[in-house]
C-alpha cells in the first residue's frame, strides 16, 4: 500500500459534520441486539455483589468488628477489578484488531462467568481479591463492544445507538442489584426453598453470583453464533504470535471491517504512537474522569446506605439496597431511551456531556443532607424521597458516557483503529476506576473515623466535589462538534506518517481555537 494511498484512508471522516443532513441510516437490529445482550452481562456481573458487599466483608472477619473499616476493604475489592482490566484492556483491543473482535469477546464473556463461579465460592478476602481479579484481566469487552458498535453504525445513526446502549447496562444494574439482595444467604431468606441446602449455607453467596456467571456463557454461546465478525481477513493467533512486530504491522493492511458505513477505508491499524496527539487524548481524558467521578459515586453510595445512621449513613439492609439500586435502574433505562438521543441532538454532546458532569455536585450535596435528616428524625418518608430523588438526579450523568463515546469514536483516524483508539480510552479509564472506589470508600472511612472524623464527618464529599469541578474543566477542553475534532485529528496523523516529529504547535492551536 502506498504513503499517498494511506494518507487519503487517514484522512477520510468517520463522522462527517454534513453527514447529519442526510437521512438517518436505520440500526442494524439483529448484530445491534447480540451486541446489547453481551453487554448486559457486564453490569449483571459487577452490580450484583454491590448489596452485599459490606456485609461480605463483616462476615470474613478481616475489619475484626471495626465498623469503619467496612468502606475500605469493600473498595479494594471493587477496585482490583479495574486495576487488573487496567493492565489488559489495552491488549485486548489491540488483539481484535488483528485477530477479529468476535474471539475477544468470547474470552471476556468466559472470563466473566469464570470469575464469578469463583467469587461465589471465595470464603476468605483474598479469595473475592483473586476472583475480582481474574474478572478484570480477562475482560477486555468494553472497549472491542465499542469498536463494534461504531463499526456497524454511521454519523447518522450513532448517537441513536448509544442511546440504547445504557439501556442494557440499566438493565443489568436493575437485575443485578435485585439477585444479590434477595438472593444472597439463600437459606436464611427463603427457608422454604433453601433452607435444607448445606451447599447453599457454606457458601451463602454463590446462588447469586451463579445466575450472572451462567447468563455470560449463554451469550459466549449466543456471540460463537450469531454474531458477525467485523475485521476482513483476520490474522489467525498462531499466525500473529509468529511474527515480528513490522511483519505484524503489514499484516494488519488487510485487515479492515465488513461493510461498515462509518467511510471507504481500506488502511490497517494506525502506529499506536501516532494516536498520541490531544484529538484522541482529550477525549479519552475526559472518559477517564467521567469515569472516576461516576465510580466514587456508585461505589460510596451502597456503603453510606449500609453504615450506621450514628456513623454517617442510613443503616439499611442489603435487600432494601438493592431494591434502591434497583428502581434507579429501571427510570434510568427509560431515561436514557427517551431523552438523549432528541438532548444530544438539540444541544450538542459538548453540552450534554458537561451536563451530566455537573449534576454530580448537587448529587454529592445531598450526602451529608439526607444523613442529618435521619439523624434527627429517623428514617421518615423524607428521608427515603431524598433518597429516591438523589439516586434519580444522578440518572443525567449517564447522558455524558452516550456523548464522549461519539466524540472517542470520531477521533479515531480510521475504522481499523477503533480498537486501538477504544483501547486507549478504556485503559485509562480503567485506571481511573482502580483507584476510584478505593479512593472513596477510604476517604469514607477517614471522614468517619472516630478519631479525626474530618469536617464533620463529610470531609469525602468536599474532596469528590473537588474531583467534578476539575472533571468539568476538561470537559471544556473537547470541541464543540465532534466532526471538527476528527478532521483536525485526520489532517495531524497524515501529515505525522511523513514525520516523526510529533504534532506541531500549530495545529493545538487550530484545535483550540474550534473549542
Amino acid at each position: 500500500m502506498t504513503g499517498h494511498h494511506l494518507e487519503d484512508d487517514e484522512e477520510t471522516p468517520l463522522l462527517r459534520s454534513e453527514s447529519r443532513k442526510h437521512q438517518r441510516t436505520p440500526i442494524p437490529w439483529g448484530q445491534f441486539t447480540i451486541l446489547l445482550i453481551c453487554q448486559l452481562a457486564e453490569p449483571l456481573t459487577s452490580q450484583v455483589i454491590n448489596p452485599f458487599a459490606p456485609e461480605l466483608i463483616r462476615s470474613i472477619g478481616i475489619t475484626h468488628g471495626d465498623e469503619t473499616k467496612v468502606g475500605y476493604y469493600v473498595g479494594v475489592m471493587q477496585s482490583i477489578f479495574y486495576a487488573t482490566q487496567a493492565l489488559t484492556v489495552m491488549h485486548w483491543s489491540r488483539i481484535s484488531d488483528h485477530l477479529g473482535r468476535k474471539p475477544v469477546f468470547m474470552t471476556g464473556l468466559m472470563g466473566l462467568s469464570l470469575s464469578m463461579y469463583c467469587f461465589g465460592l471465595s470464603r476468605t478476602f483474598w479469595g473475592a481479591v483473586i476472583s475480582r481479579s481474574l474478572n478484570g484481566a480477562l475482560n477486555g469487552n468494553i472497549g472491542v463492544m465499542k469498536s463494534m458498535l461504531a463499526e456497524i453504525t454511521d454519523s447518522t445513526n450513532i448517537a441513536q445507538a448509544y442511546a440504547f446502549m445504557p439501556i442494557a447496562w440499566s438493565t443489568g444494574a436493575t437485575i443485578g442489584p435485585a439477585i444479590g439482595g434477595s438472593l444472597s444467604h439463600p437459606a436464611e431468606r427463603h427457608p422454604d426453598i433453601f433452607g435444607q441446602n448445606e451447599f447453599l449455607k457454606k457458601y451463602p453467596y454463590f446462588l447469586a453470583c451463579s445466575i450472572p456467571a451462567t447468563f455470560s456463557m449463554l451469550a459466549c454461546f449466543i456471540t460463537l453464533f450469531f454474531l458477525k465478525e467485523t475485521v476482513r481477513n483476520p490474522v489467525s493467533l498462531r499466525k500473529l504470535l509468529r511474527l515480528s512486530p513490522k511483519e505484524a504491522a503489514v499484516e494488519s493492511e488487510a485487515s479492515t471491517v465488513v461493510n461498515a458505513p462509518l467511510a471507504d477505508d481500506k488502511s490497517g491499524p494506525v502506529p499506536f504512537k501516532k494516536l498520541l496527539v490531544p484529538r484522541v487524548i482529550i477525549p479519552a481524558a475526559n472518559y477517564a474522569f467521567l469515569a472516576i467521578v461516576d465510580i466514587t459515586l456508585r461505589a460510596i453510595q451502597p456503603v453510606f446506605y449500609a453504615t450506621p445512621i450514628a456513623l454517617g449513613g442510613l443503616g439499611l439492609n442489603p435487600q432494601e439496597i438493592g431494591w434502591i439500586l434497583s428502581v434507579y435502574g429501571v427510570i434510568n433505562g427509560v431515561v436514557q431511551l427517551s431523552l438523549f438521543s432528541r438532548a444530544n441532538e438539540r444541544f450538542g454532546s459538548k453540552r450534554v456531556y458537561l451536563a451530566g458532569i455537573a449534576i454530580v455536585l448537587p448529587v454529592f450535596a445531598l450526602f451529608p443532607v439526607i444523613n442529618e435528616i435521619a439523624r434527627v428524625e429517623g428514617m421518615i418518608p423524607m428521608v427515603w424521597g431524598l433518597v429516591m430523588g438523589q439516586a434519580l438526579l444522578s440518572i443525567i450523568i449517564n447522558f455524558s458516557y452516550g456523548a464522549v463515546f461519539i466524540f472517542i469514536t470520531a477521533s479515531a483516524p480510521n475504522k481499523a483503529s477503533l480498537g486501538s483508539v477504544n483501547g486507549m480510552a478504556q485503559l485509562l479509564v480503567s485506571i481511573m476506576r482502580a483507584v476510584g472506589p478505593a479512593t472513596a470508600n477510604s476517604l469514607f472511612s477517614l471522614s468517619i473515623d472516630d478519631v479525626h472524623h474530618y469536617m464533620g464527618g463529610y470531609f469525602v464529599y468536599y474532596a469528590l466535589s473537588a474531583i467534578v469541578l476539575v472533571a468539568f474543566w476538561v470537559g471544556t477542553l473537547l470541541p464543540d462538534d465532534p466532526s471538527y475534532a476528527l478532521e483536525d485529528n485526520v489532517k495531524s496523523l497524515s501529515s505525522s506518517s511523513t514525520s516523526d516529529s510529533g504534532p506541531s504547535s500549530s495545529s493545538s492551536s487550530t484545535f483550540s481555537s474550534r473549542r
